[in-house]
């Protein structure tokens, strides 16, 4: 009878860690977050650098508004500023972060108006203060939640006097340098809100329009032509302010008799058009009168369809030839191009329409009057028919635009509006657009063509909610603009904030301004894009330790025509440069599957977008995950099961960490790491490996793209780590003596790539970084750290190129074992016994690792090696005769005299 087997459990030395494989992230990261909060992490990190007098990188925040909960869009660009930030602090910056938020404007209002009409403009202010205050503090607790470091106790917000104080100084030097000019044109009028919009609160959506065919009779001219004028409008309702018609100075136009049902009309219209004209309309061609160039009918009279009036035929180079007829009906009172060919041939600006959208009597037909334009196309169109002035109708899809709170389409509406003319900065600011380096380089063109082909910037409001227009009205209605009086007002605003405009009367205000008592204060508000356009002088010139301009904005591809062109101007008008030294753009989150941007309506559909439902659901940390996986340059196409996904990759990565928390337990690094010179190949290449890894991560931290940063720890943990050498130092970890070179150089190569890997991770796994480098024992928070460096001893390839080939070998050692395992002859790779046949011209030192027992039985998982050299690279494959030892499990020569193998017994001894 054989004795009973001997139990070596207690000899072998397993991996010891309490870091536990599950995150339980909900649960755990709100308590690590208040460790942080309660021992000032932020500030500790930012102190530390600057005592070391670090170098300073500035991002300044874009103000999200205070008006809705955090959806996923908004956590993807809080999450890349705090990538930014936290790589940087890493690389050994000082980077304060200040976050902001922008308090004024139409979302705000509208809404608090929607819920209590017939307010008084103080109470109106009170309660959009208040409405701001609790969306704030909701938009600030998910942040932090989200885990954005920042000092989030003393945000710049736009709401508060120091801050209003500080646009209107910037709006002082506007006004000083004369760029600021009131005038009665064309904007872009939203009757749902009541108030003119700037273009960046415009949306555009398909609408369909009913557009005409129009004929105006032509009155005598040089060319003695007896015809009408035929103009085609996609909004028949501006036809009462038609004051003028355009031709393009170089086309050809053609005065010809034109047939249809047998009718004859003779008409002109542009050569290009003839066939188009006919398809749409059935007029065609039948004879040609006369072919002319649009420059010769300049400053002629047509009669206009339905009013006692003429309009005068002009010249200009937007009429095209996409389509219509190539003459455009003018109303300076509608649009911009009309509006402002109209002032250089001195057209009257008519504009019959008010504030409700709805004609005004100047619309010269009694049955107009009250009635709103849209509604008013169908009896415009009746009209045109009873006076034989219309040649066809067509409905017609097109993109419009509309107001992006009350939804309605606006209208282009001329009122007397306060405007900052672009004259005085559009030269300056397209010079200083290329000196910033845009990310992705694209930027440059969005923003240089908006930039070139902006109109003046209308800056008044009709609203309640924001800083004052800081005018004043004389005796006569002119209104006063004068800096100093501005300045003197915002002087004001700082002791007792905007409100003490609205609440005082206008003797009042007068009195305390020292202004003649029969002024009256203006009663608009100025642009919110002027307020965040000022944050480059209201937060970066007057907090401490920060200065403009910035090192980096960061927003959505919407800014181009948002912040960052409003940073962009007011600064040049403040410091006659550029704000930002780098601007980076990401484009939107959009639902995978309809394309459009993720917005709350979503949410209705049983899509959830909000932040807090993924954080809550499954942690910060794999929310961060998700926003350094994609590609943040293009649209982000987002769905519940494509956030899943990387859920996988981070079970990856935390159990990485585990396995070399496990392994590296009691090791004492200062006195038992093995030096570079002695380290067995395998390690060395690990650290070869890992010295790539930090190089390559660096790089991509730096450049921004943290995709690839992730990509490339994610690749080294899957592929180095976990596929090979966790797996092959496995049985030296457990079975050596503890004492043993080849076990302390692979704890060595462990702790190296474990302090690395939680450096390289703190930016994206913020949080769990931060658990893995406390539970390792290390002091501080690992956001205190600094990256790893690289290391110089490993930039060398040797190890790498040698392992290389032998990971050839074991591919086609691994193929010999696979067939011998299927025929059923062994069941696992360490009973195989290996014969090799290695090629004449091997690497010497290829050949002296196969032909080392120790190495190469480890490196293969395999019993035996009987290495031979022949034509080619080839492997057999066998039963060892060797018993598996009862302490390794491998199948190795036994001891003399035991029952274990002879590296046991030696460990054993």
């Amino acid at each position: 009878m054989s004795a009973p087997e001997k139990n070596y459990k207690d000899t072998i030395l397993l991996p010891e860690t309490g870091f536990p494989m599950r995150g339980d992230l909900t649960k755990n990261e709100p308590v690590r977050l208040k460790k942080w909060e309660d021992t000032g992490l932020y500030e500790r990190i930012l102190s530390r650098r600057m005592a070391q007098g670090a170098p300073r990188f500035l991002l300044h925040d874009g103000p999200p508004f205070a008006n809705g909960d955090v959806h996923m869009g908004t956590a993807l660009n809080k999450i890349l500023k705090d990538l930014v930030l936290k790589s940087k602090t890493m690389a050994g910056y000082a980077a304060p972060y200040i976050p902001g938020w922008d308090c004024h404007g139409l979302p705000i209002e509208f809404k608090v108006v929607q819920k209590a009409r017939d307010l008084d403009a103080a109470e109106i202010r009170r309660r959009c203060a208040e409405f701001a205050k609790g969306f704030i503090d909701i938009q600030r607790t998910s942040f932090r939640r989200l885990g954005v470091f920042g000092d989030w106790e003393n945000p710049y917000l736009t709401m508060k006097p120091a801050y209003e104080a500080n646009i209107l100084r910037v709006f002082a030097k506007l006004v000083e340098d004369g760029a600021v000019y009131q005038s009665r044109k064309p904007v872009q009028w939203s009757y749902g809100a009541y108030t003119a919009l700037a273009e960046a609160e415009i949306d555009y959506k398909e609408k369909v329009s009913s557009s005409v065919f129009v004929r105006f009779p032509l009155l005598d001219n040089p060319l003695g032509l007896k015809a009408s004028m035929v103009i085609w409008t996609t909004t028949p309702w501006t036809l009462p302010a038609n004051v003028g018609l355009a031709l393009h100075p170089r086309f050809t136009y053609v005065a010809g008799r034109f047939m249809k049902n047998g009718q004859t009309e003779n008409l002109i219209i542009v050569k290009d058009l003839l066939d188009a004209f006919a398809q749409k309309t059935g007029w065609a061609l039948a004879e040609t009168i006369r072919e002319f160039k649009g420059a010769e009918l300049e400053n002629c009279e047509a009669r206009h369809p339905f009013l006692s009036r003429t309009s005068t035929i002009i010249l200009a180079d937007f009429v095209t030839t996409d389509t219509g007829t190539g003459i455009v009906h003018i109303a300076p009172g509608h649009g911009a191009d009309d509006y402002n060919v109209g002032r250089q041939y001195g057209l009257p600006v008519l504009s019959p329409v008010d504030d409700d959208g709805k004609y005004t009597e100047e619309v010269g037909v009694p049955s107009l009057v009250g009635k709103h334009v849209f509604d008013a196309n169908k009896d415009i169109i009746s009209m045109l028919e009873q006076g034989n002035n219309l040649f066809g109708v067509e409905e017609y899809r097109h993109q419009y635009p509309h107001c992006w709170r009350s939804k309605t389409p606006i209208i282009f509406r001329a009122v007397e509006q306060f405007f900052i003319s672009m004259d005085k900065l559009r030269p300056q600011a397209l010079e200083e657009i290329d000196k910033v380096q845009w990310l992705p380089a694209w930027g440059r063109n969005r923003i240089y063509g908006t930039v070139e082909a902006r109109p003046d910037w209308c800056i008044s409001r009709q609203r309640t909610w924001g800083v004052p227009l800081p005018v004043f009205f004389d005796e006569n209605g002119k209104a006063v603009l004068d800096a100093a009086l501005v300045r003197k007002i915002a002087d004001m605003v700082e002791k007792h904030g905007s409100n003490i405009w609205f609440e005082l009367s206008d003797e009042d205000l007068c009195e305390r301004l020292g202004l003649p008592k029969t002024w009256k204060k203006g009663k608009d508000t100025l642009d919110v894009w002027i307020d965040s356009g000022s944050s480059h002088m209201a937060v970066m010139d007057s907090r401490p330790g920060l200065d403009a301009p910035a090192d980096l904005y960061l927003e959505a591809t919407d800014q181009h025509r948002g912040w960052f062109q409003s940073s962009l101007m007011l600064s040049v008008a403040w410091r006659g440069k550029a704000p930002y030294k780098a601007v980076m753009t990401h484009g939107f989150v959009v639902d995978k599957d309809t394309g459009k941007k993720t917005s709350k309506s979503d949410a209705k559909s049983g899509k959830p977008i909000d932040a807090a439902y993924y954080y809550d659901k499954y942690g910060a940390d794999i929310v961060r995950l998700w926003a350094a996986s994609v590609d943040w340059q293009n649209e982000v196409p987002f769905g519940e099961d494509l956030f899943k996904q990387v859920t996988e990759p981070y079970r990856r990565l935390r159990n990485t960490l585990r396995i070399l928390l496990g392994n590296i337990s009691g090791f004492d690094f200062a006195a038992q790491a093995v030096a570079p010179e002695h380290m067995p190949i395998l390690d060395r290449w690990i650290l070869e490996r890992l010295n790539a890894v930090i190089r390559e991560t660096l790089k991509a931290y730096e450049a921004y793209d943290f995709r690839k940063a992730f990509s490339a720890i994610n690749q080294f943990c899957t592929s180095d780590l976990s596929a090979l050498y966790v797996d092959t130092t496995k049985d030296r970890l457990y079975c050596d003596a503890s004492s043993s070179v080849r076990r302390r150089a692979t704890q060595t190569a462990m702790t190296i790539i474990f302090k690395a890997l939680c450096r390289l991770l703190a930016p994206i796994l913020a949080f769990t970084a931060d658990e893995a480098w406390e539970y390792a024992g290390y002091e501080g928070s690992v956001h205190e750290q600094d990256f790893p460096a690289p290391m110089p001893e490993y930039d060398t390839q040797e190890a790498s190129s040698v392992i290389s080939r032998l990971q050839e070998i074991r591919s086609v050692i691994q193929v010999a074992i696979e067939e011998q395992v299927k025929a059923k002859v062994f069941s696992k790779n360490n009973e195989a016994s290996i014969t090799l046949t290695v090629p004449v011209n091997e690497s010497e030192d290829v050949v002296a690792l196969l032909e080392d027992r120790a190495f190469a039985t480890e490196f293969f998982i395999i019993a035996d090696l009987d290495v031979k050299t022949g034509p080619e690279l080839a492997a057999s494959a066998a039963k060892t005769e060797h018993a598996m030892c009862p302490r390794c499990r491998r199948y190795e020569p036994a001891a003399e005299g035991g029952d274990v193998c002879e590296r046991c017994a030696e460990v054993l001894s």
